[in-house]
Parts: C-alpha cells; sequence; structure tokens
C-alpha cells in the first residue's frame, strides 16, 4: 500500500504541509504512524479526499469534459485575433490559446478566478521518480 508523508501529501494537493496537518488534526484526513512515529496517509484515503474536494461548485453539470482546475489567471497575452491565458491551478501552470473575442467577453485578466477544463482524446500518464 502506498503511504505519503505530510509534506509528500501537500505536494501533491498544492497545499502547505500545515494545511494537511489541519485537516489531520480536525479529522477530515486521516493518518497514521510510521516505524519512526511520523503521520502518514494511505493512498487510498489520500484519493478519496481529493475525489470529494474536486467538485468545481456550478461547473461541470451540463458537459462532457471532467478535467477541472481553479486557478488565477497569472498572464493574458493578446493580438488582434488570439490570445494566450495562463492560469496557476495549485502547482500547475495551465496555458489556453482562444480568440481574443473570447478573453474579452470573460473579462479575463491577470487576478481573475477562472476554471480551466481540459478534454483530451489523450492523455499521458506517468510515474514520477522515486528520490
Amino acid at each position: 500500500m502506498t503511504r505519503f508523508r505530510i509534506s509528500e501529501a501537500a505536494e501533491l494537493l498544492g497545499v502547505s504541509p500545515d494545511t494537511v496537518r489541519r485537516w489531520v488534526d480536525g479529522g477530515r484526513l486521516s493518518a497514521d504512524r510510521d516505524d519512526h512515529g511520523h503521520r502518514v496517509i494511505a493512498g487510498s484515503d489520500l484519493a478519496a479526499f481529493v475525489t470529494a474536494q474536486s467538485a468545481v461548485p456550478g461547473g461541470g453539470d451540463r458537459t462532457s469534459a471532467r478535467n477541472r482546475m481553479r486557478g488565477i489567471v497569472t498572464a493574458v497575452t493578446k493580438d488582434a485575433v488570439m490570445a494566450q491565458v495562463d492560469i496557476q491551478a495549485g502547482p500547475f501552470r495551465v496555458v489556453s490559446l482562444m480568440s481574443r473575442e473570447a478573453v474579452d467577453e470573460l473579462g479575463l485578466e491577470v487576478g481573475s478566478v477562472a476554471v480551466a477544463v481540459v478534454k483530451s482524446t489523450n492523455v499521458v500518464v506517468e510515474l514520477g521518480r522515486n528520490p
């Protein structure tokens, strides 16, 4: 069974270790102690927690896209026809290319909160390197 230390879980969730500790202390996320007394979270428990937390309010009710990442707009670059919008969603940078008209209609600007919705026919899954 895969188990994550508090710092590893925090990195995966894009939050601070203190936030994960508060969730554990508050009973929102379960953790056990390893042989060295460190708190560890079972991979299955972390996956269940993430699944429960991942719902975006008001989104996804009438779409087939299921990959949704809420974040903050960090850059908007526009020319006469097209635009590039950068969103920081936790530890992930998501870049979208769209029409300038769409950016203007949505009122996207640096500091806006936005949801990046991704639907792809090809998703590559990699395993991270162990330290």
